[in-house]
């Protein structure tokens, strides 16, 4: 479970967690929620569109989770950045108050069950969640690792305002992106968990994951592993993390299905992500959950299948 204090992970300020030894339940994709509810998410700024249009369907999507047995919610901040929101027309102030709004929304939602607290994730997608074309699951977008981190930065800080609990800095796709994340994390004092998208041991840029997984040594990270990958890839990443670093290793993929950009829609078949959950475990991963297409029902799953016999 995920602890405020002192942490041997992270030497920030109040916001500081360690992780206990207990496995912590993450959710799984508040898209997938959010379309199951119907709502239409085609546009270029996915589940960010409803933080303006519709928040009281993000409380609800977070609330879903959180009665599945999800310990985190992470926010509707994955797509949301100054540049998406001005190239529809939404103004820098008006963005921010948005993306505060994600860390609130997710707060309200943790409130439905009186008596267990629950924690916020502010979520911070890659650059190429921003141009809404698949290159997340690309990299290489041609830019410096100095214009990703100024890309990054001024959202990381208008988060850090609303006091997260940790950023998920996730579905990374290239290891300069993820330096240039880490880099832009300095001062804010809030932790983040770093998660890479991949394709067997290399991420979707192609650098070998024990390069990827180095990053993570700063100390401003707690945790590094994987999310938006299919299910076979990450017992196997799960151990090179092991191996390239000391921090714990997080892990929470899609369904199996894979996303097609042109169509903009998900193929392919569906595998039941608790079925590996135990494995994951086992091998070493401490922070477990699901990404697109996994709902309430599949976390529930997730964290039965978790449960200790002697808890």
């Amino acid at each position: 479970m995920l602890v405020r204090g002192s942490s041997s992970h992270y030497a920030g300020g109040m916001t500081a967690f360690t992780l206990g030894g207990a496995t912590t339940i993450l959710d799984g994709g508040l898209a997938t929620e959010l379309e199951a509810r119907g709502h239409d998410l085609s546009d270029s700024l996915w589940s960010a569109r409803l933080l303006a249009d519709s928040p009281e369907e993000i409380v609800a999507a977070h609330a879903a989770f959180f009665r599945a047995g999800a310990e985190i919610a992470t926010t509707a901040s994955y797509q949301a950045s100054f540049e998406g929101f001005a190239a529809r027309g939404i103004e820098r102030d008006e963005a921010a108050k948005l993306m505060h709004r994600s860390v609130e929304l997710a707060r309200l939602a943790g409130d439905v069950e009186p008596g267990r607290h629950r924690w916020v994730a502010a979520s911070i997608g890659p650059y190429g969640a921003m141009l809404a074309d698949g290159s997340e699951y690309r990299g290489r977008y041609g830019l410096t690792k100095r214009e990703l981190r100024d890309f990054h930065r001024p959202r990381l800080e208008v988060l850090a305002e609303s006091v997260p609990d940790v950023f998920a800095l996730e579905t990374v796709p290239d290891v300069d992106e993820a330096e240039a994340l880490v880099d832009a994390l300095g001062g804010l004092e809030v932790p983040a968990w770093l998660s890479f998208t991949i394709d067997g041991d290399r991420t979707r840029a192609g650098q070998p994951l024990a390069e990827a997984f180095a990053v993570a040594d700063d100390a401003a990270i707690i945790a590094v592993g994987v999310n938006c990958s299919a299910p076979e890839d990450v017992l196997p990443a799960i151990e090179i993390a092991r191996t390239a670093t000391e921090k714990p290793v997080v892990v929470y993929p899609n369904s199996g299905e894979v996303w097609d950009a042109q169509q903009r829609a998900w193929t392919g078949g569906a595998a039941p992500v608790a079925d590996h959950a135990r494995s994951w475990r086992a091998a070493g991963a401490q922070l477990i959950g699901g990404c697109c297409r996994v709902g309430p029902e599949d976390i529930s799953a997730i964290a039965e299948a978790l449960i200790d016999p002697e808890d």
